[in-house]
Order: structure tokens, then C-alpha cells, then sequence
């Protein structure tokens, strides 16, 4: 028999980190919300270290706001740069056709 992973959406699990930080007791609050104690403390240290780019999805990584303005000027500077290289074939094909 194959046993399916129950998933929580990320409403739920910053609701949790939430309360968890309420109460003092971690396991009781991972009782009463019927998740392990591991997973809600996993939760919790996720949320500590990523803040609101915590609880993003299966395959959407957690950037800051610095990567992700990095990684937005590496694409336009990649962008830019086949720019200039089809310029440039264009540009001898240009200058060869004149002569």
C-alpha cells in the first residue's frame, strides 16, 4: 500500500510558525494542530531564517530581494550580450555584401 504525504499550503504553516511563537509549548502546539513536532520546528526555523520568502513551493527556490535583482541583470545582461552578437554577424554580413 503507497502512503501519501499530506501537504500543508503555506496559509496553514504560517499560521503555525505564528502560534508556535504565541505559546511557549512547541509540542502542544503541533498537538493541537495534529503535525509532528519535527516539521512544525522545521517550520519554525525556515520562517526565522527566510521570513516572508518562507513556505515558496516544490521547485520555487527562496531568494532575497538582492538575489533576485542579480539574478534579474545577469538576464538582462545575457539578453544584451546575444543582442550584440547578432549585431555584429549581421554587420559582417552587411559589410561583405557591399564589397
Amino acid at each position: 500500500m503507497k502512503r501519501t504525504r499530506k501537504q500543508y499550503d503555506r496559509h496553514f504553516k504560517e499560521n503555525a510558525v505564528k502560534l508556535s511563537f504565541e505559546r511557549q509549548n512547541v509540542s502542544a502546539t503541533a498537538r493541537e494542530l495534529g503535525v509532528d513536532v519535527k516539521m512544525l520546528r522545521r517550520w519554525k526555523s525556515e520562517y526565522e531564517q527566510f521570513k516572508e520568502a518562507s513556505f515558496q513551493g516544490q521547485g520555487v527556490p527562496r531568494l532575497t530581494e538582492d538575489q533576485k535583482e542579480l539574478h534579474r541583470l545577469r538576464e538582462s545582461l545575457r539578453k544584451r550580450n546575444l543582442e550584440i552578437e547578432i549585431l555584429k554577424k549581421a554587420l559582417g554580413i552587411i559589410s561583405t555584401s557591399d564589397r
